[in-house]
């Protein structure tokens, strides 16, 4: 159990220092930055995709009898299109076209605040996920830390640029930003001894993670891969997703468990 734990943390941290790429964003130009991220989605959507389907749903369905596990898998989802929408809504909604210097730079830095906590909520349920992930199986586990990890790096450096855009300073940018990232290793904490107290419950939480990261692959992740209009570079973006999956799928493989 204390091998676990102590993997649990270490497989959190890793992912929390993922904010620190939001350093990359700044020193590398647009075109090159954009060039990296077209790979990075990509991968990131197989990735997830490929735990939710190989890994997560098929371990939610030895865990939970019954048909009562798509219940939960369909929470996992719509709790994470409630927290993706809820960010996203006050983003593009939200017209200060009409306010005043002074007001608009208020309003900006509001949505930025806003932003923090939405991301702080958002890793803190990786956490949970990838605690109880590692309490399944090691290959469960390092599955799902993976496609944290990959989510993560178009999302820090998006986290991160909205900070700047709001008037921060680089420094406190990325102070918020890492503050906001720890929440994973909170969220593992938080996992390991929820799941000490309450282990019943290990199935409906990976179930609902499975429909977690349903929703991130499908519709965050594969709708900014439509967006690519040029053949060929739609066709790498698929090639690249296809290796994500593959990647998953051969790691349940090489960590096969009884």
């Amino acid at each position: 159990m204390a091998s676990e734990q102590i993997t649990i943390l270490f497989a959190t941290i890793i992912a929390s220092l993922f904010s620190l790429t939001g350093i990359l964003a700044l020193s590398l130009r647009d075109e090159t930055l954009h060039k990296i991220l077209f790979f990075v989605i990509a991968f990131s959507a197989g990735t997830i995709l490929g735990t939710a389907l190989f890994e997560l749903l098929p371990e939610a369905v030895e865990h939970i009898e019954g048909a009562v596990v798509f219940v939960y898998v369909a929470v996992g989802f719509v709790t994470f299109y409630f927290l993706e929408r809820f960010i996203y809504w006050y983003h593009g909604h939200g017209h200060h076209d009409d306010l005043s210097e002074q007001e608009a730079e208020q309003y900006t830095k509001g949505f930025a605040y806003l932003n923090v906590i939405g991301d702080g909520i958002h890793n803190f349920l990786d956490g949970m996920i990838i605690a109880v992930s590692f309490n399944v199986n090691f290959s469960v586990g390092l599955a799902t830390t993976i496609a944290v990890i990959f989510h993560e790096l178009p999302q820090e450096i998006g986290d991160y640029g909205i900070l700047i855009y709001a008037g921060f300073n680089k420094v406190r940018a990325l102070l918020l930003n890492f503050v906001a990232a720890l929440s994973v290793v909170a969220g593992g904490v938080f996992g390991i001894f929820f799941l000490e107290m309450v282990e019943t419950l290990s199935g409906t939480l990976i179930a609902f993670s499975a429909g977690a990261f349903l929703y991130l692959s499908a519709s965050e992740l594969v709708p900014e891969l439509k967006e690519e209009e040029n053949f060929w570079k739609s066709l790498a973006q698929f090639v690249v997703f296809l290796l994500g999956l593959a990647v998953i799928w051969y790691l349940g493989v090489i960590f096969h468990h009884e």
